[in-house]
């Protein structure tokens, strides 16, 4: 009975090419499908053709039919590459390994059309063509290649100028926004941080070292474009310390324009600490938390403060063995100029922490949830400050007191 569905569930047309009735139906919403690519990329190799096949087949069955097969290597490496195998290879040979390839991206995701022209090329000669402009780390990823073909990629990738990024227990690729490339809010150097970073733990993004994953996200203002917040275990947030610069005529301007500021920014304010009297908008900025929704609206109006740095937060990650987990702040502000150095000396501290005490496939933000935040603090060498409190207590029986003192 099982071989029969399995005919039935991926029968082929006369051109040898599997019909995919399920599949189909996802061609015909107003949005992108992935169908369509995988069908345009099957013209050209026949490895996209049995992967629609096997996916067809597991939308019948309702099931998957991938076994992951760990991190496949390639010479000198321990990550990079994640293998995939399929566990229908009789009837699908051509993704029978089906492995995925990580290429590290540049810093903000900026490419040459000759450099693209590069990566694909490479990919048609030795995978399925299939690409994911960008993965959820921020990676390139090559998706469909065979155990043969991963050293040849390889090779080409690295004398084309291009590195895999981070897999499985270690450092994944760091990643970041276009920051002051492109952005006129970015309050750090994004990029230059990133590409410093990547260039420095080269064997902790290649070798794996870890309990488990690590992440480092930098984002160059509070929009955080990069969701650093909810997925990284270590956020690098773009702030301010000072007051936000204000335009008095710009802000005219756009209440000329037709924006209602007292209903689209000062009642929006989560703090409520702006007032507009029809003529003049009022911040306290002293009640401001940086949520950047003033400036977004008023963008001609508002920039941030002149005092620019980053905040740093640990422990975000999505649900995988646990359930998601958004980043808590760790220290609150450090000046764009001690960045670098604050960080890597703060990774370090955190890397040894995390390996002396965390469990298997823990990640930071889990460990610091198991041992608590003093234990945490006190291992890596950090005063509590009450930024880090995510809200206060709602016991009032608690008492807080120092060490041999009174209540």
């Amino acid at each position: 009975m099982e071989t029969e569905e399995r005919i039935v569930a991926s029968p082929e047309d006369v051109s040898g090419k599997p019909e995919t009735p399920l599949l189909d139906q996802l061609e015909q919403g107003p949005w992108p499908s992935f169908v369509k690519e995988i069908k345009s990329a099957a013209q050209a190799s026949e490895m996209p053709a049995d992967l629609l096949g096997q996916v067809e087949l597991s939308y019948k069955q309702k099931k998957g039919h991938w076994k992951h097969g760990g991190i496949v290597s390639v010479r000198g490496y321990g990550g990079g590459v994640i293998g995939r195998y399929s566990d229908e290879p009789e009837q699908f040979p051509k993704v029978s390994q089906f492995h995925t390839i990580r290429v590290n991206q540049p810093s903000g995701w900026f490419y040459s059309s000759q450099a693209l022209r590069t990566l694909c090329d490479i990919w048609e000669r030795h995978g399925s063509g299939l690409t994911n402009m960008h993965g959820a780390t921020g990676d390139i990823v090559l998706m469909g290649a065979t155990t043969a073909e991963l050293e040849p990629t390889f090779n080409e990738l690295t004398a084309a100028g291009f590195d895999l990024g981070g897999s499985g227990s270690a450092m994944r690729t760091p990643s970041c926004c276009v920051g002051e490339g492109r952005c006129e809010w970015s309050c750090y150097d994004t990029m230059k941080l990133c590409n410093d970073l990547t260039q420095q733990y080269q064997d902790e993004i290649h070798r794996p070292p870890f309990p488990y994953k690590f992440k480092i996200k930098m984002s160059g203002c509070p929009n955080d474009c990069v969701a650093a917040a909810a997925r990284s275990d270590l956020a690098i947030i773009g702030t301010w310390k000072d007051s936000i610069q204000q335009d008095d005529a710009a802000v005219a301007q756009h209440a000329a324009e037709g924006v209602d500021i007292q209903k689209d920014v000062c009642d929006r304010c989560p703090t409520h600490a702006m007032d507009w009297d029809g003529q003049h908008l009022t911040i306290r900025n002293e009640d401001c938390v940086r949520c950047m929704h003033c400036i977004n609206v008023l963008h001609k109006a508002l920039r941030p403060g002149k005092e620019q740095g980053a905040v740093i937060l640990v422990g975000a990650k999505a649900p995988i063995i646990q359930g998601a987990l958004l980043a808590s702040v760790l220290i609150p502000f450090v000046p764009k100029e001690e960045l670098h150095e604050t960080v890597t000396e703060l990774v370090s501290r955190i890397w040894d922490f995390w390996g002396e005490y965390g469990k298997n496939r823990e990640r930071v933000g889990e460990l610091i949830q198991r041992v608590g935040l003093p234990a945490f603090l006190d291992g890596i060498g950090l005063d509590p400050v009450p930024e880090m409190v995510a809200a206060p207590r709602d016991n009032p029986y608690i008492y807080a007191h120092e060490t041999g003192g009174e209540k």
